[in-house]
């Protein structure tokens, strides 16, 4: 095959920006210690969270939302103030064994209600007039992964890399199905192409995605062969969002040497028939979650395992004429795990009295979150991959 018939016709020329730049799979360097995990779950859309975590006892939640408020005789509670959504059962056993700490009104400054716009900024961590081209967990990859020839340090359950695993030296992988990614790469069309490699192309372009490819075809055999040492027994709910967890919680246990795990929960859009809408979207979260550490406890990792949800914003307080609500700013962000320092409620409730045209106000900077995370369970310098002077929390 001619080197430019196969740049036209390759898709590794799109797979090679997923790939870690020092990708080697048989090789087994260990440039981190800790064998702690985190596990991201997005909550895409803007999930809507005065009705994710209910504020029962205050009237002006119910004159906001006459149509789609949760009933308080439906409510989980979790104190005398808040509580759960029915639908959140998994969060409630997760809550009542100490395994699950919330933090609400999380935000930034001058929010952006764009999907799109507001995404990027919790992907990278930027100020709200700030554009960057890395993710805080790909700069934290460039931090203690450079160089690092482990092809597994972060790893998205998708079909692309999200913006968050992007580092300027080192970028996580992004693959839904060890076994399918593993099938693709042994076809024959790509068997062929990797024996076409030479010398003569080492410094080209083709001489690259020739490279590309022989790196993921081994980074894609080591991680299907080790993901079958463990299959799990636990029943995870038959949705692409539990496929996706049991997928981790596999390779996980399966020791696959892998730090940052990401995984997106999609459809939280509900400008209109939310309440069905978004109870169907927690129902899979809360049931996903709960069957995800009862296996992680089973197999002895949960104590290695701290799980964060976040979505980009949360809605804004008065419902609209669709039975829905529309694009807000502040939100909670739920942590899970057996080693949380504050367990439960971590901080005050929504104030619906002070609002900031007609959106909650923000007390908790997301990357006060992040940087937590960073320093307290992932062991490393939070200033070297934030920039924006981030102070750090209890929670863990």
């Amino acid at each position: 095959m001619k080197r430019r018939t196969f740049l036209q016709t390759s898709g590794l020329a799109t797979m090679s920006m997923l790939v870690p730049k020092f990708l080697k799979a048989r090789e087994n360097i260990n440039s981190i210690s800790s064998n702690k995990i985190l596990v991201v779950v997005q909550l895409s859309g803007g999930n809507d969270g005065l009705n994710t975590v209910v504020p029962y006892e205050n009237d002006l939640y119910y004159q906001a939302r006459p149509s789609i408020a949760i009933k308080k005789s439906e409510v989980l509670k979790l104190d005398t103030q808040l509580g759960l959504h029915p639908n959140l059962q998994g969060f409630k056993k997760l809550f009542d064994a100490g395994n699950m700490c919330l933090i609400n009104n999380v935000g930034y400054p001058d929010p952006d209600r764009s999907h799109f716009r507001s995404t990027d900024i919790w992907q990278t961590a930027s100020n709200s007039n700030e554009y960057l081209s890395t993710g805080w967990l790909g700069r934290y990859l460039d931090v203690v992964c450079n160089p690092c020839e482990r092809p597994t340090q972060a790893i998205e359950i998708d079909d692309t890399l999200s913006l968050a695993l992007k580092g300027t030296q080192v970028k996580g992988l992004a693959f839904k199905d060890p076994k399918k990614w593993y099938n693709t790469t042994t076809d024959n069309f790509f068997k062929l192409l990797s024996k076409q490699h030479s010398e003569a192309h080492e410094h080209d372009t083709a001489g690259y995605l020739y490279k590309t490819l022989s790196e993921t075809i081994s980074s894609a055999s080591y991680i299907y062969n080790t993901s079958k040492i463990y299959q799990s027994s636990s029943v995870f709910p038959n949705h692409a969002f539990g496929k996706n967890l049991k997928t981790i919680a596999e390779l996980i246990v399966s020791g696959i040497q892998t730090q940052v795990y990401y995984v997106t929960l999609t459809g939280f859009d509900t400008h209109n028939n939310q309440q069905k809408r978004q109870g169907v979207l927690l129902q899979q979260l809360a049931d996903t979650i709960d069957v995800f550490f009862n296996d992680l406890k089973k197999s002895g990792r949960a104590d290695d395992v701290l799980l964060m949800t976040f979505s980009e914003f949360g809605r804004r307080v008065q419902e609209n004429a669709s039975n829905g609500t529309d694009h807000g700013t502040a939100n909670q962000i739920f942590l899970f795990g057996n080693k949380l320092k504050k367990q439960g409620i971590y901080n005050e409730a929504p104030n619906l009295t002070s609002l900031d045209d007609g959106d909650l106000k923000y007390t908790v900077d997301f990357r006060n979150v992040y940087a937590t995370i960073l320093h307290n369970w992932l062991q490393t310098n939070e200033h070297l991959i934030l920039s924006n002077s981030p102070s750090l929390l209890n929670f863990i």
